[in-house]
């Protein structure tokens, strides 16, 4: 049995419990927030007994297997580093970490402590996703690859009325890119592996974080455009053009609700997710992960996440967006 300590009291811990809640053989049995109050009151809420609030009793509680990582983005690093130097495994949510040094040190780290380790991303896990690799055939050769997902986020109005929200602070490792672009850069490096370059045109605010922005992709034979936004809305979707058709998904990368294949024999519609919660599908496959002891497979998905970070830090500071402690390089 996988116990998890979860840290992070947003939606998005709301989601991971549900679906560990949909997992055979992985619970979670503690929460942690810094605030007494919210620890108490997210723990009544998911029918919990038990949370702590000081940071060394929660890593160091021999009541929990594997911490799931929910803080804001620049708390990754240190968060999941302390938890591993405590003997516990760790899920760690999307972005995994703010540069590729970190990821690096995190996974030999892991290799070294042979513990668990894994990124809470949703797209590689996904059984649709799988699908659209499946049917590339069937259109190919790629030519074009769009893709777009915006969400006006509820912390923008904050943001222009002189806030400093997480999401659009840059010493907390904020933006759109970070936030909701990964998923679509995700998507090209899990299809399509690594590109020949990569160009992010980035909106920036006052304070030089990414509200929205556009992401280039080249590959040999193709480009790929990715959007994401979090200063405005649009028609989520991703569009993958072939010489012999193409492939359409509705709505974000992240969740793939469904894969439609159109070509000049006709158009075929695949869905192989009966669950809403598309977290579930990644629970599923770390409860086994980690039931089996696949080492092999963390090594797999720590390998594709440490590519990601790689490109992710380059089209960040292509765009010009860099983060507390950071260097600016200027030719």
């Amino acid at each position: 049995m996988m116990r998890i300590g979860t840290i992070g009291t947003g939606f998005i811990v709301d989601n991971f419990i549900d679906a560990v809640s949909k997992t055979d053989n992985a619970e979670v049995v503690v929460i942690y927030s810094r605030s007494e109050d919210t620890a108490q009151a997210f723990a009544a809420k998911h029918n919990l007994t038990k949370w702590h609030t000081d940071r060394d009793a929660f890593l160091n509680d021999p009541g929990i297997d594997v911490v799931y990582v929910a803080s804001p983005n620049s708390l990754h690093y240190q968060w999941t580093l302390d938890a591993m130097k405590a003997g516990k495994g760790v899920i760690c949510e999307k972005p995994f970490v703010s540069t590729r040094a970190e990821c690096e040190t995190l996974c030999n780290l892991a290799q070294e402590k042979g513990l668990f380790l894994v990124e809470a991303i949703t797209v590689p896990h996904l059984p649709n996703f799988q699908l659209i690799r499946d049917h590339l055939d069937k259109i190919a050769p790629v030519r074009l690859v769009q893709l777009n997902f915006s969400q006006y986020s509820s912390k923008h109005k904050a943001f222009l009325e002189g806030k400093n929200p997480n999401i659009f602070n840059p010493a907390f490792a904020g933006g759109a890119l970070m936030d909701i672009n990964y998923y679509n850069l995700r998507f090209m490096l899990d299809l399509f592996g690594e590109p020949e370059n990569v160009r992010y045109f980035a909106n920036l605010a006052h304070n030089g974080i990414d509200t929205s922005g556009v992401l280039i992709m080249t590959y040999p034979g193709f480009l790929a455009e990715a959007v994401g936004a979090k200063d405005s809305r649009s028609e989520n979707m991703v569009q993958i053009q072939g010489e012999k058709g193409y492939i359409k998904v509705p709505k974000e990368s992240s969740r793939c609700i469904s894969v439609t294949v159109i070509t000049q024999n006709g158009e075929e519609t695949f869905n192989e997710q009966a669950d809403d919660n598309v977290l579930v599908y990644e629970m599923r496959e770390f409860a086994e992960m980690y039931q089996t002891n696949d080492l092999a497979k963390r090594d797999k998905f720590l390998e594709m996440t440490c590519r990601a970070m790689k490109w992710l830090e380059i089209a960040r500071k292509d765009g010009g967006v860099y983060f507390e402690g950071e260097r600016r390089y200027v030719d």
